[in-house]
């Protein structure tokens, strides 16, 4: 690898409406935003891979801008995984060392979540996400790290985050025409909510929806770690749709609109507002007509309700919708809609607030906005992992170290 771009962290996020491409630097223990790169997706439909050429264009098209940016060469990238396949599972399992009590090490760590993670998975699933909640050292919960703990029976309660196969690596076959090596795969929910989620939240229990275009992910968590993903098979496009329908215009307009005078609560727009809709500027505005701005509202009401009420459904489903004791946060471009965060109060019963990322230093302003949570979560998530293991080979030559030289 070039010693210039060794620091460089790049993640790309492949939506159904953008590619995103960010790069951040790292120096000295911190992230500093270096470049980006949009592009309009291309050959993508319902979060997944359509058409492999026009999607690998895209690709490359936001890789060079970022690399414009940047000034200096991208090689590898970490990849966003969404949509509908995603799917998550809790399971648990451990080992028994025996009838003599022993320290526990690294390596029973791994034999322990190994065991619990060896459920019966379809052919056509990869695993995105070994996520352990929770260590049981004979039979006391809650140990979050039980190496160096001395015990007969070690347990762990796991949460695998798992996507299809073909749509994972179609997502890799992108990215290697674009000229980029995928280096690793986050799910977007967990990314995303790392750049907006506060340690409290996490603890407290707290629900994250990145509401993205074709699909909305899911992840809640409970004291600390990981009790539930899912996503649900409604995102921002839906409610952009419903509007292009309702008022036979084209879909462009019906976005603008949504952005603009969007509200998904009728009573909070007032009775006589009108918009002018229809009029195209190459005729000099002919065909335009006026409609109430309440008859938009009447159009996205019943898709948000549909929305918030299955992902309440999808919560009391998993167990975990009464473990929201600091509420549910919103993030990803559908967040913006007016009047989403009044309707998931409702039928919640629970706070809800939009959720921003945290900024990067030198990032631009434009980044700072919930439709792009997922990609700065995913440069924060794989800086701590990078971290971790770092730390852990650290650990792992002093030990050796101590051991060889106690030999001599």
């Amino acid at each position: 690898m070039n010693p210039k771009t060794e620091n460089l962290i790049t993640v790309l996020d492949a939506g159904s409406t953008k590619i995103c491409v960010l790069v951040a630097e790292l120096n000295d223990g911190v992230l500093r935003y270096r470049g980006h790169g949009i592009e309009a997706a291309q050959g993508m439909r319902r979060g997944v891979i359509s058409a492999l050429g026009p999607a690998g264009k895209a690709i490359n098209l936001a890789a060079m801008e970022a690399e414009k940016k940047c000034k200096a060469p991208i090689e590898t990238t970490v990849v966003g995984i969404g949509g509908p396949h995603v799917r998550g599972v809790n399971c648990q399992g451990g080992l028994n060392m025996g009838s003599r009590m022993k320290e526990i090490t690294r390596e029973d760590v791994r034999s322990a979540i190994d065991r619990a993670r060896s459920v019966g998975l379809a052919a056509d699933r990869d695993v995105l996400h070994l996520l352990p909640q929770q260590f049981v050292l004979d039979d006391q919960g809650g140990i979050h790290d039980p190496v160096g703990m001395v015990g007969n029976k070690l347990e762990v309660m796991l949460h695998l985050s798992t996507c299809s196969g073909s749509a994972l690596q179609s997502v890799v076959t992108c990215a290697n025409k674009a000229g980029l090596e995928v280096s690793d795969t986050i799910f977007e929910g967990i990314a995303a909510a790392e750049a907006v989620l506060s340690a409290d939240e996490r603890e407290l229990g707290v629900c994250i929806a990145d509401i993205g275009a074709s699909s909305t992910e899911l992840v809640v968590f409970f004291e600390g770690s990981v009790a539930h993903t899912a996503v649900l098979p409604i995102g921002g496009d839906h409610f952009t749709n419903d509007l292009a329908v309702g008022l036979h215009i084209s879909v462009e307009e019906a976005e603008q609109l949504k952005r603009n005078f969007g509200n998904c609560v009728v009573t909070a727009v007032p009775q006589l507002n009108e918009i002018e809709i229809g009029g195209d500027l190459a005729t000099g505005g002919q065909g335009a007509r006026m409609v109430r701005q309440r008859f938009l509202a009447e159009i996205l009401e019943p898709r948000a309700r549909e929305m918030l009420t299955m992902l309440r459904d999808n919560l009391r489903h998993g167990g975990v919708l009464e473990a929201m004791g600091a509420g549910c946060v919103f993030t990803g471009g559908g967040a913006n809609l007016a009047g989403l965060l009044d309707n998931a109060e409702s039928l919640l019963r629970v706070p809800a607030r939009i959720g921003y990322p945290v900024p990067l230093s030198r990032m631009p302003a434009e980044l700072a906005r919930p439709e792009f949570s997922a990609a700065i979560g995913m440069l924060l998530y794989t800086h701590r992992t990078q971290v971790r293991k770092a730390s852990e080979e650290q650990g792992l030559r002093q030990k050796l170290k101590s051991i060889f030289a106690g030999t001599y």
